[in-house]
């Protein structure tokens, strides 16, 4: 067996959010050196699991194995629905992880450090379209970049959340909406604090939000009904701005006087 080759495989997988259970099973299966091979994982987020299938093959020329892809079924938790699936392939670069797959697969928007194909780095947040799939069955991925316009210490400032006074809370709230979770804060409101929970919509340019029993509030609307309106409201003043030159040119030619 090829060492050095099964210790990148294992750091891989375990950082990929898989953790040390599936080490002595991937160790067990490259020793037997079968072409290819899968290992399965099992993990809860709150109500909700998830079953993954790791895919390995080795390669045709050497006695290396790599992992390249998982495919990842979500099960909400009490919904008689049918699973949600997909597959994460892993690579060099932008590679999902567990955690980050299950958000996806639960709706949210994950932002990720990314490089593409002609190996320049950017940032770009990333959705499931549920309503479009590739030629394999899988949900495309929408990506929304810095140039989008949707800014996170913005959106997170439209609202009274209290971790926002704090640098290391808001650091540590930053980093958990990025990485697609629905994150527990603190709304600072008249009648005292109360308990919400808040997530990303890049698509939207503005946050989800969410009350103690994790139902969505109407606070998740009042920005962007804000900003709706105040679009309009300019939108009219340009229209009659445009207007103008129009009504001035009618009442020239009116009095006679030539333009």
């Amino acid at each position: 067996m090829n060492e050095q080759n099964f210790d990148y495989l294992k750091n891989q997988v375990k950082y990929s959010g898989f953790g040390d259970s599936l080490e002595a099973p991937l160790k067990e299966l490259i020793q037997k050196g079968e072409p290819d091979f899968s290992l399965k994982h099992q993990a809860d987020f709150g109500g909700d699991t998830v079953n993954a299938n790791l895919h390995f093959r080795k390669s045709a020329m050497t006695d290396m194995y790599f992992f390249n892809k998982y495919d990842l079924s979500l099960t909400k938790s009490g919904q008689d629905e049918p699973a949600i699936n997909q597959t994460f392939y892993i690579g060099k670069d932008n590679n999902i992880t567990l955690k980050e797959g299950y958000n996806l697969l639960d709706g949210r928007a994950v932002n990720k450090d990314l490089v593409n194909k002609e190996q320049e780095k950017y940032n770009a947040w990333m959705q499931l379209d549920f309503k479009e799939t590739d030629n394999q069955g899988n949900f495309k991925l929408k990506q929304f970049h810095e140039n989008y316009g949707f800014d996170l210490q913005k959106a997170l400032e439209k609202h009274p959340i209290k971790e926002l006074n704090n640098p290391e809370d808001l650091s540590r709230l930053q980093d958990s909406l990025k990485k697609g979770n629905r994150q527990s804060v603190t709304f600072q409101l008249e009648g005292g604090e109360q308990k919400r929970f808040i997530e990303t919509s890049p698509q939207f340019k503005n946050l989800n939000v969410y009350d103690s029993n994790q139902m969505r509030t109407s606070e998740s609307q009042k920005e962007t009904a804000s900003e709706s309106k105040s679009k309009t409201q300019k939108k009219d003043v340009a229209e009659e701005s445009e207007d103008l030159p129009s009504k001035k040119t009618r009442k020239r030619k009116r009095a006679g006087i030539a333009s």
